[in-house]
Protein backbone atom coordinates (compact mmCIF):
# COMPACT_ATOMS: atom_id res chain seq x y z
CA UNK A 1 0.00 0.00 0.00
CA UNK A 2 3.05 2.29 0.14
CA UNK A 3 2.41 3.44 -3.43
CA UNK A 4 -1.20 4.40 -2.74
CA UNK A 5 -2.61 7.85 -2.06
CA UNK A 6 -5.94 8.41 -0.34
CA UNK A 7 -8.33 11.32 0.16
CA UNK A 8 -10.39 11.16 3.36
CA UNK A 9 -13.14 13.70 4.06
CA UNK A 10 -14.31 14.72 7.51
CA UNK A 11 -10.82 13.80 8.64
CA UNK A 12 -10.38 16.04 11.68
CA UNK A 13 -12.19 13.86 14.20
CA UNK A 14 -14.21 10.72 14.79
CA UNK A 15 -14.35 8.09 12.05
CA UNK A 16 -12.41 10.24 9.59
CA UNK A 17 -9.48 10.75 11.94
CA UNK A 18 -9.42 7.04 12.76
CA UNK A 19 -9.39 6.20 9.03
CA UNK A 20 -6.49 8.56 8.42
CA UNK A 21 -4.48 6.98 11.23
CA UNK A 22 -5.27 3.44 10.09
CA UNK A 23 -4.45 4.04 6.42
CA UNK A 24 -1.18 5.77 7.31
CA UNK A 25 -0.31 2.70 9.39
CA UNK A 26 -0.63 0.67 6.16
CA UNK A 27 1.80 3.02 4.42
CA UNK A 28 -0.80 5.02 2.49
CA UNK A 29 -0.16 8.72 1.87
CA UNK A 30 -3.34 10.48 3.01
CA UNK A 31 -4.87 13.82 2.04
CA UNK A 32 -6.98 14.73 5.08
CA UNK A 33 -9.83 17.12 4.22
CA UNK A 34 -12.01 18.93 6.72
CA UNK A 35 -13.45 22.35 7.53
CA UNK A 36 -10.63 22.73 10.05
CA UNK A 37 -6.97 21.91 9.64
CA UNK A 38 -5.83 18.42 10.57
CA UNK A 39 -2.57 18.41 12.57
CA UNK A 40 0.41 17.69 10.33
CA UNK A 41 2.09 14.34 10.74
CA UNK A 42 4.11 11.84 8.75
CA UNK A 43 2.13 10.61 5.77
CA UNK A 44 -0.66 13.17 6.16
CA UNK A 45 -1.34 16.25 4.03
CA UNK A 46 -4.00 18.53 5.50
CA UNK A 47 -6.41 20.51 3.33
CA UNK A 48 -9.18 22.80 4.57
CA UNK A 49 -12.36 22.76 2.50
CA UNK A 50 -16.09 23.27 2.88
CA UNK A 51 -17.53 20.29 1.02
CA UNK A 52 -20.96 21.88 0.86
CA UNK A 53 -19.45 24.46 -1.52
CA UNK A 54 -19.71 22.10 -4.47
CA UNK A 55 -17.89 24.27 -6.99
CA UNK A 56 -14.85 24.43 -4.73
CA UNK A 57 -14.38 20.65 -4.81
CA UNK A 58 -12.63 20.88 -8.17
CA UNK A 59 -9.63 22.34 -6.34
CA UNK A 60 -9.09 19.14 -4.32
CA UNK A 61 -6.56 16.55 -5.53
CA UNK A 62 -7.86 14.14 -8.13
CA UNK A 63 -4.80 11.89 -8.42
CA UNK A 64 -5.81 9.59 -5.57
CA UNK A 65 -6.17 5.82 -5.57
CA UNK A 66 -8.49 5.67 -2.54
CA UNK A 67 -11.44 7.90 -1.74
CA UNK A 68 -13.13 7.71 1.66
CA UNK A 69 -16.33 9.77 1.71
CA UNK A 70 -16.88 10.29 5.41
CA UNK A 71 -17.91 13.91 6.03
CA UNK A 72 -21.38 14.28 7.47
CA UNK A 73 -23.62 16.16 9.87
CA UNK A 74 -26.94 15.50 11.53
CA UNK A 75 -30.11 17.48 12.15
CA UNK A 76 -32.92 16.14 14.31
CA UNK A 77 -36.43 17.57 13.90
CA UNK A 78 -39.95 16.46 12.95
CA UNK A 79 -40.56 16.79 9.22
CA UNK A 80 -43.07 19.61 9.62
CA UNK A 81 -40.46 21.60 11.55
CA UNK A 82 -37.41 20.58 9.48
CA UNK A 83 -35.82 23.67 7.85
CA UNK A 84 -35.80 23.14 4.06
CA UNK A 85 -32.42 24.84 3.72
CA UNK A 86 -30.96 22.43 6.29
CA UNK A 87 -32.42 19.47 4.40
CA UNK A 88 -30.73 20.71 1.23
CA UNK A 89 -27.44 21.23 3.07
CA UNK A 90 -27.34 17.64 4.34
CA UNK A 91 -28.03 16.21 0.89
CA UNK A 92 -25.45 18.52 -0.66
CA UNK A 93 -22.80 17.47 1.85
CA UNK A 94 -23.53 13.73 1.97
CA UNK A 95 -24.71 12.90 -1.56
CA UNK A 96 -23.73 15.61 -4.03
CA UNK A 97 -20.23 16.16 -2.63
CA UNK A 98 -19.40 12.43 -2.70
CA UNK A 99 -20.74 12.27 -6.27
CA UNK A 100 -18.49 15.10 -7.37
CA UNK A 101 -15.44 13.70 -5.60
CA UNK A 102 -16.03 10.28 -7.13
CA UNK A 103 -16.61 11.83 -10.55
CA UNK A 104 -13.34 13.73 -10.51
CA UNK A 105 -11.16 10.96 -9.04
CA UNK A 106 -12.41 8.05 -11.16
CA UNK A 107 -10.39 9.02 -14.26
CA UNK A 108 -7.13 8.63 -12.31
CA UNK A 109 -8.29 5.30 -10.87
CA UNK A 110 -9.40 4.08 -14.29
CA UNK A 111 -6.07 5.07 -15.84
CA UNK A 112 -4.23 3.14 -13.14
CA UNK A 113 -6.54 0.13 -13.38
CA UNK A 114 -6.99 0.22 -9.60
CA UNK A 115 -9.12 2.21 -7.19
CA UNK A 116 -11.09 2.00 -3.98
CA UNK A 117 -14.14 4.09 -3.09
CA UNK A 118 -15.39 3.63 0.47
CA UNK A 119 -18.50 5.53 1.51
CA UNK A 120 -19.16 5.90 5.22
CA UNK A 121 -22.88 5.34 5.24
CA UNK A 122 -24.83 4.35 8.34
CA UNK A 123 -27.32 1.84 9.61
CA UNK A 124 -29.64 4.68 8.58
CA UNK A 125 -28.70 3.92 4.99
CA UNK A 126 -30.63 0.68 5.52
CA UNK A 127 -33.16 1.61 8.22
CA UNK A 128 -35.11 4.74 9.08
CA UNK A 129 -35.51 6.60 12.36
CA UNK A 130 -38.00 9.30 13.19
CA UNK A 131 -36.87 12.95 13.13
CA UNK A 132 -33.93 12.28 10.76
CA UNK A 133 -35.50 12.80 7.36
CA UNK A 134 -32.52 14.49 5.71
CA UNK A 135 -29.87 12.15 7.17
CA UNK A 136 -31.83 9.02 6.28
CA UNK A 137 -32.57 10.31 2.78
CA UNK A 138 -28.91 11.24 2.24
CA UNK A 139 -27.55 7.91 3.43
CA UNK A 140 -30.05 5.98 1.31
CA UNK A 141 -28.93 8.08 -1.65
CA UNK A 142 -25.27 7.39 -0.90
CA UNK A 143 -26.02 3.65 -0.88
CA UNK A 144 -27.46 3.87 -4.38
CA UNK A 145 -24.60 5.99 -5.67
CA UNK A 146 -22.07 3.53 -4.27
CA UNK A 147 -23.69 0.61 -6.08
CA UNK A 148 -23.70 2.45 -9.41
CA UNK A 149 -19.99 3.22 -9.00
CA UNK A 150 -19.39 -0.47 -8.27
CA UNK A 151 -21.11 -1.53 -11.49
CA UNK A 152 -19.38 1.07 -13.66
CA UNK A 153 -15.95 0.60 -12.11
CA UNK A 154 -15.77 -3.19 -11.91
CA UNK A 155 -14.19 -3.71 -15.34
CA UNK A 156 -11.66 -0.93 -14.61
CA UNK A 157 -10.28 -2.30 -11.34
CA UNK A 158 -12.30 0.05 -9.10
CA UNK A 159 -14.39 -1.17 -6.19
CA UNK A 160 -17.06 0.78 -4.30
CA UNK A 161 -18.60 -0.17 -0.98
CA UNK A 162 -20.48 1.29 1.97
CA UNK A 163 -19.68 0.92 5.64
CA UNK A 164 -22.79 1.07 7.82
CA UNK A 165 -22.15 1.61 11.51
CA UNK A 166 -24.73 2.21 14.18
CA UNK A 167 -23.95 4.95 16.71
CA UNK A 168 -20.21 5.62 16.91
CA UNK A 169 -18.47 7.53 19.68
CA UNK A 170 -17.97 10.73 17.65
CA UNK A 171 -18.72 14.45 18.05
CA UNK A 172 -21.70 13.98 15.69
CA UNK A 173 -23.28 11.46 18.07
CA UNK A 174 -22.43 13.52 21.15
CA UNK A 175 -24.23 16.49 19.62
CA UNK A 176 -27.21 14.28 18.83
CA UNK A 177 -27.69 13.43 22.49
CA UNK A 178 -28.76 17.00 23.23
CA UNK A 179 -30.91 17.25 20.08
CA UNK A 180 -32.66 13.96 20.75
CA UNK A 181 -33.18 14.89 24.41
CA UNK A 182 -35.09 17.98 23.30
CA UNK A 183 -37.07 16.07 20.67
CA UNK A 184 -38.08 13.26 23.01
CA UNK A 185 -38.32 15.20 26.30
CA UNK A 186 -35.68 12.97 27.91
CA UNK A 187 -32.35 13.39 29.65
CA UNK A 188 -29.19 12.70 27.64
CA UNK A 189 -28.43 9.41 29.49
CA UNK A 190 -32.01 8.32 28.79
CA UNK A 191 -31.55 9.13 25.11
CA UNK A 192 -28.37 7.02 24.95
CA UNK A 193 -29.86 3.99 26.69
CA UNK A 194 -33.53 4.17 25.69
CA UNK A 195 -33.32 5.62 22.16
CA UNK A 196 -29.90 5.19 20.56
CA UNK A 197 -29.02 1.81 22.04
CA UNK A 198 -32.57 0.46 22.29
CA UNK A 199 -32.53 -1.43 18.94
CA UNK A 200 -28.93 -2.60 19.40
CA UNK A 201 -28.05 -6.01 20.86
CA UNK A 202 -24.51 -4.95 21.81
CA UNK A 203 -25.34 -2.16 24.26
CA UNK A 204 -22.46 0.24 23.67
CA UNK A 205 -21.28 2.87 21.26
CA UNK A 206 -18.96 1.70 18.49
CA UNK A 207 -15.40 3.02 18.61
CA UNK A 208 -14.09 4.90 15.55
CA UNK A 209 -11.11 2.54 15.31
CA UNK A 210 -13.48 -0.38 14.74
CA UNK A 211 -14.94 1.36 11.69
CA UNK A 212 -11.46 2.25 10.45
CA UNK A 213 -10.38 -1.41 10.53
CA UNK A 214 -13.14 -2.34 8.10
CA UNK A 215 -12.33 0.65 5.91
CA UNK A 216 -8.68 -0.49 5.76
CA UNK A 217 -9.78 -3.95 4.65
CA UNK A 218 -11.94 -2.50 1.88
CA UNK A 219 -9.04 -0.31 0.71
CA UNK A 220 -6.52 -3.13 0.61
CA UNK A 221 -5.41 -5.70 -1.95
CA UNK A 222 -7.66 -8.44 -0.50
CA UNK A 223 -10.81 -6.54 -1.46
CA UNK A 224 -10.58 -6.81 -5.25
CA UNK A 225 -13.77 -8.87 -5.49
CA UNK A 226 -15.66 -7.01 -2.77
CA UNK A 227 -17.79 -4.36 -4.41
CA UNK A 228 -21.33 -3.03 -4.46
CA UNK A 229 -21.82 -4.14 -0.87
CA UNK A 230 -22.87 -2.59 2.43
CA UNK A 231 -20.98 -3.74 5.51
CA UNK A 232 -23.00 -3.41 8.68
CA UNK A 233 -21.38 -2.69 12.05
CA UNK A 234 -24.56 -2.19 14.01
CA UNK A 235 -24.33 -4.40 17.08
CA UNK A 236 -27.24 -6.48 15.83
CA UNK A 237 -29.62 -3.61 14.99
CA UNK A 238 -30.61 -5.02 11.58
CA UNK A 239 -30.85 -8.59 12.92
CA UNK A 240 -34.41 -7.84 14.09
Amino acid sequence: METRRALVTGAASGIGAACVERLVADGVQVVAVDRVSVPASAGVESLVADLSDLDSLAALPTDVDILVNNAGVQHVAPIEEFPPERFSYLLRLMVEAPFRLIRQTLPHMYAAGWGRVVNISSVHGLRASAYKSAYVAAKHGLEGLSKVVALEGAARGVTSNCVNPAYVRTPLVTAQLADQARAHGLTEPEVLNNVMLEPVAVKRLIEPAEVAELVALLCGPASASITGSSFVLDGGWTAH
